[in-house]
Protein backbone atom coordinates (compact mmCIF):
# COMPACT_ATOMS: atom_id res chain seq x y z
CA UNK A 1 0.00 0.00 0.00
CA UNK A 2 1.51 3.31 -1.12
CA UNK A 3 1.23 6.28 1.25
CA UNK A 4 2.23 9.83 0.36
CA UNK A 5 3.23 12.09 3.26
CA UNK A 6 2.91 15.82 2.58
CA UNK A 7 5.05 17.34 5.31
CA UNK A 8 8.31 19.03 6.14
CA UNK A 9 11.00 16.43 6.85
CA UNK A 10 12.50 15.97 10.31
CA UNK A 11 15.90 15.08 8.85
CA UNK A 12 17.86 15.93 5.69
CA UNK A 13 17.55 12.30 4.61
CA UNK A 14 13.85 11.94 3.75
CA UNK A 15 13.96 8.15 4.09
CA UNK A 16 15.05 8.43 7.74
CA UNK A 17 12.11 10.63 8.74
CA UNK A 18 10.38 8.96 11.73
CA UNK A 19 7.03 8.82 9.92
CA UNK A 20 8.54 7.17 6.85
CA UNK A 21 10.39 4.67 9.04
CA UNK A 22 7.37 3.78 11.18
CA UNK A 23 5.03 3.29 8.21
CA UNK A 24 7.66 1.20 6.43
CA UNK A 25 7.93 -1.03 9.51
CA UNK A 26 4.16 -1.61 9.21
CA UNK A 27 4.53 -2.79 5.62
CA UNK A 28 3.47 0.47 3.99
CA UNK A 29 5.36 2.06 1.08
CA UNK A 30 5.75 5.59 2.45
CA UNK A 31 7.15 8.51 0.47
CA UNK A 32 7.67 12.02 1.85
CA UNK A 33 7.34 15.16 -0.25
CA UNK A 34 8.25 18.48 1.41
CA UNK A 35 5.44 20.98 0.89
CA UNK A 36 6.50 24.00 2.96
CA UNK A 37 9.45 26.36 3.07
CA UNK A 38 10.35 28.42 6.12
CA UNK A 39 12.24 31.68 6.40
CA UNK A 40 13.24 32.90 9.85
CA UNK A 41 12.70 36.59 10.59
CA UNK A 42 13.11 39.15 13.40
CA UNK A 43 15.57 36.98 15.31
CA UNK A 44 17.43 39.93 16.88
CA UNK A 45 14.14 41.33 18.20
CA UNK A 46 13.16 37.85 19.39
CA UNK A 47 16.36 37.39 21.36
CA UNK A 48 15.94 40.83 22.86
CA UNK A 49 12.62 39.61 24.26
CA UNK A 50 14.20 36.33 25.41
CA UNK A 51 16.83 38.43 27.20
CA UNK A 52 14.13 39.91 29.47
CA UNK A 53 12.33 36.95 31.09
CA UNK A 54 11.28 39.26 33.91
CA UNK A 55 8.91 40.93 31.43
CA UNK A 56 6.97 37.74 30.75
CA UNK A 57 4.90 35.13 32.59
CA UNK A 58 6.07 32.22 30.44
CA UNK A 59 6.68 30.89 26.93
CA UNK A 60 4.52 29.07 24.41
CA UNK A 61 5.83 26.94 21.53
CA UNK A 62 3.25 25.47 19.15
CA UNK A 63 5.65 24.30 16.43
CA UNK A 64 9.19 22.93 16.09
CA UNK A 65 10.10 25.96 13.92
CA UNK A 66 9.48 28.34 16.81
CA UNK A 67 12.01 26.42 18.91
CA UNK A 68 14.42 26.34 15.97
CA UNK A 69 14.24 30.14 15.99
CA UNK A 70 15.64 30.07 19.55
CA UNK A 71 18.40 27.72 18.39
CA UNK A 72 19.33 30.12 15.61
CA UNK A 73 19.51 32.98 18.12
CA UNK A 74 21.84 30.87 20.25
CA UNK A 75 24.33 30.43 17.42
CA UNK A 76 25.82 33.82 18.36
CA UNK A 77 28.56 33.38 21.03
CA UNK A 78 27.32 36.24 23.21
CA UNK A 79 23.77 34.95 23.08
CA UNK A 80 24.60 31.37 24.02
CA UNK A 81 26.77 32.59 26.90
CA UNK A 82 23.95 34.76 28.26
CA UNK A 83 21.50 31.88 27.79
CA UNK A 84 23.64 29.36 29.68
CA UNK A 85 24.77 31.76 32.40
CA UNK A 86 21.42 33.28 33.28
CA UNK A 87 18.51 33.30 30.86
CA UNK A 88 17.79 29.58 30.64
CA UNK A 89 17.44 29.23 34.41
CA UNK A 90 15.18 32.29 34.59
CA UNK A 91 12.86 30.94 31.88
CA UNK A 92 12.82 27.55 33.60
CA UNK A 93 11.40 29.25 36.69
CA UNK A 94 8.31 30.09 34.60
CA UNK A 95 5.80 27.89 32.77
CA UNK A 96 7.01 26.82 29.32
CA UNK A 97 4.34 25.19 27.15
CA UNK A 98 4.82 23.05 24.04
CA UNK A 99 2.52 21.15 21.68
CA UNK A 100 3.47 17.59 20.70
CA UNK A 101 6.48 15.36 21.21
CA UNK A 102 8.57 16.86 18.39
CA UNK A 103 8.26 20.36 19.83
CA UNK A 104 8.81 19.18 23.43
CA UNK A 105 11.96 17.32 22.38
CA UNK A 106 13.43 20.46 20.80
CA UNK A 107 12.47 22.54 23.84
CA UNK A 108 14.46 20.10 25.98
CA UNK A 109 17.46 20.52 23.66
CA UNK A 110 17.64 24.24 24.47
CA UNK A 111 17.64 23.44 28.18
CA UNK A 112 14.02 24.17 29.02
CA UNK A 113 11.40 21.95 30.64
CA UNK A 114 7.98 22.14 29.05
CA UNK A 115 4.46 21.04 29.84
CA UNK A 116 1.45 20.42 27.63
CA UNK A 117 3.20 17.95 25.34
CA UNK A 118 0.20 15.64 25.27
CA UNK A 119 -2.26 18.37 24.32
CA UNK A 120 -1.83 17.55 20.63
CA UNK A 121 -2.85 20.91 19.19
CA UNK A 122 -2.92 24.62 20.00
CA UNK A 123 -6.60 24.62 20.98
CA UNK A 124 -6.13 21.93 23.61
CA UNK A 125 -2.96 23.63 24.83
CA UNK A 126 -4.96 26.83 25.34
CA UNK A 127 -7.46 24.83 27.40
CA UNK A 128 -4.57 23.42 29.45
CA UNK A 129 -3.18 26.91 30.13
CA UNK A 130 -6.58 28.35 31.03
CA UNK A 131 -7.40 25.45 33.36
CA UNK A 132 -4.59 26.54 35.68
CA UNK A 133 -6.66 29.54 36.73
CA UNK A 134 -3.58 31.71 37.23
CA UNK A 135 -3.62 35.49 37.39
CA UNK A 136 -1.09 37.27 35.21
CA UNK A 137 0.87 40.46 35.82
CA UNK A 138 2.75 40.02 32.54
CA UNK A 139 2.03 38.42 29.15
CA UNK A 140 3.13 34.99 27.96
CA UNK A 141 5.60 35.23 25.06
CA UNK A 142 4.41 33.40 21.95
CA UNK A 143 6.89 33.06 19.06
CA UNK A 144 4.96 31.88 16.02
CA UNK A 145 4.76 31.67 12.25
CA UNK A 146 3.18 34.06 9.77
CA UNK A 147 0.28 31.66 9.18
CA UNK A 148 -0.58 30.94 12.80
CA UNK A 149 -4.23 30.17 13.49
CA UNK A 150 -6.07 32.45 15.89
CA UNK A 151 -7.56 29.68 18.04
CA UNK A 152 -4.98 29.88 20.84
CA UNK A 153 -4.78 33.70 21.06
CA UNK A 154 -8.58 33.95 21.00
CA UNK A 155 -9.08 31.36 23.75
CA UNK A 156 -6.45 32.94 25.99
CA UNK A 157 -7.93 36.40 25.43
CA UNK A 158 -11.38 35.14 26.41
CA UNK A 159 -9.92 33.88 29.70
CA UNK A 160 -7.95 37.09 30.32
CA UNK A 161 -4.60 35.42 29.78
CA UNK A 162 -2.34 38.12 28.28
CA UNK A 163 -0.29 37.09 25.27
CA UNK A 164 2.52 38.79 23.34
CA UNK A 165 3.09 37.34 19.89
CA UNK A 166 6.16 37.73 17.71
CA UNK A 167 6.44 36.30 14.20
CA UNK A 168 9.76 34.46 13.97
CA UNK A 169 9.26 32.56 10.72
CA UNK A 170 7.36 32.96 7.48
CA UNK A 171 5.73 30.00 5.76
CA UNK A 172 5.51 29.64 2.01
CA UNK A 173 4.95 26.81 -0.49
CA UNK A 174 7.97 24.64 -1.19
CA UNK A 175 9.20 25.66 -4.66
CA UNK A 176 9.33 22.04 -5.85
CA UNK A 177 5.85 20.88 -4.77
CA UNK A 178 4.39 20.57 -8.26
CA UNK A 179 7.45 18.92 -9.80
CA UNK A 180 7.76 16.49 -6.88
CA UNK A 181 4.11 15.46 -7.09
CA UNK A 182 4.24 15.00 -10.87
CA UNK A 183 7.43 12.96 -10.52
CA UNK A 184 5.78 10.78 -7.87
CA UNK A 185 2.66 10.14 -9.99
CA UNK A 186 4.81 9.32 -13.04
CA UNK A 187 7.08 6.87 -11.24
CA UNK A 188 4.79 5.35 -8.60
CA UNK A 189 1.25 6.04 -9.75
CA UNK A 190 -1.58 7.26 -7.56
CA UNK A 191 -1.12 6.47 -3.84
CA UNK A 192 -3.73 4.61 -1.80
CA UNK A 193 -3.49 7.28 0.92
CA UNK A 194 -2.31 10.86 1.22
CA UNK A 195 -1.55 12.36 4.62
CA UNK A 196 -1.67 16.07 5.40
CA UNK A 197 0.32 17.43 8.34
CA UNK A 198 -0.80 21.05 8.57
CA UNK A 199 -3.51 23.45 7.40
CA UNK A 200 -0.93 25.32 5.32
CA UNK A 201 0.06 22.05 3.68
CA UNK A 202 -3.58 21.56 2.71
CA UNK A 203 -3.74 25.10 1.34
CA UNK A 204 -0.61 24.82 -0.80
CA UNK A 205 -1.12 21.27 -2.15
CA UNK A 206 -4.80 21.29 -2.96
CA UNK A 207 -4.58 22.89 -6.40
CA UNK A 208 -1.97 20.37 -7.53
CA UNK A 209 -3.98 17.40 -6.27
CA UNK A 210 -7.01 18.64 -8.14
CA UNK A 211 -5.01 18.30 -11.37
CA UNK A 212 -5.50 14.54 -11.05
CA UNK A 213 -8.37 12.99 -13.04
CA UNK A 214 -11.45 12.75 -10.83
CA UNK A 215 -11.61 8.94 -11.05
CA UNK A 216 -8.06 8.69 -9.68
CA UNK A 217 -8.68 11.34 -7.01
CA UNK A 218 -11.74 9.44 -5.79
CA UNK A 219 -9.62 6.33 -5.17
CA UNK A 220 -7.41 8.09 -2.63
CA UNK A 221 -8.07 7.91 1.13
CA UNK A 222 -7.05 11.14 2.83
CA UNK A 223 -5.69 11.25 6.38
CA UNK A 224 -4.85 14.04 8.84
CA UNK A 225 -2.18 14.19 11.52
CA UNK A 226 -4.58 15.93 13.90
CA UNK A 227 -7.97 17.62 14.32
CA UNK A 228 -6.81 21.08 13.23
CA UNK A 229 -5.54 19.71 9.93
CA UNK A 230 -8.67 17.56 9.54
CA UNK A 231 -10.80 20.68 9.98
CA UNK A 232 -8.81 22.50 7.29
CA UNK A 233 -9.28 19.52 4.94
CA UNK A 234 -13.02 19.42 5.55
CA UNK A 235 -13.30 23.15 4.87
CA UNK A 236 -11.71 22.53 1.45
CA UNK A 237 -14.06 19.64 0.69
CA UNK A 238 -11.45 16.91 1.16
CA UNK A 239 -13.01 13.76 2.69
CA UNK A 240 -11.09 12.77 5.84
CA UNK A 241 -10.84 8.99 6.13
CA UNK A 242 -8.86 9.07 9.38
CA UNK A 243 -7.31 11.43 11.89
CA UNK A 244 -4.39 10.21 13.99
CA UNK A 245 -5.41 9.87 17.64
CA UNK A 246 -2.17 11.66 18.59
CA UNK A 247 0.34 13.41 16.30
CA UNK A 248 2.88 10.56 16.40
CA UNK A 249 4.21 8.14 13.76
CA UNK A 250 2.74 5.19 15.68
CA UNK A 251 -0.78 6.63 15.92
CA UNK A 252 -0.75 7.66 12.26
CA UNK A 253 0.33 4.16 11.23
CA UNK A 254 -2.52 2.61 13.24
CA UNK A 255 -5.05 4.95 11.62
CA UNK A 256 -3.85 4.24 8.08
CA UNK A 257 -3.85 0.49 8.64
CA UNK A 258 -7.44 0.75 9.84
CA UNK A 259 -8.66 2.58 6.73
CA UNK A 260 -6.72 0.06 4.63
CA UNK A 261 -8.96 -2.77 5.90
CA UNK A 262 -12.24 -0.83 5.70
Amino acid sequence: MKVLLLKDPKTADLASDPYVKELSLRGLQATLIPVLSFKFVSLDLFFDKLSHPESYAGLIFTSPRAVEAVKLCLQKPDNIKAWKDLLCAKWNSKPVYGVGKATASLVEEIGLSSEGEGSGNAEKLADCICSKGLSYAAPILFPCGSLKREVLPKKLHEKNVPLETITVYQTSPHPAIQDSLMDYYTKKGVPASIVFFSPSGVKYCLKFLKDLPSDQLNQIKFAAIGPTTAEAMAEEGIPVSCTAQNPTPQDLAVGIKQIDIQ
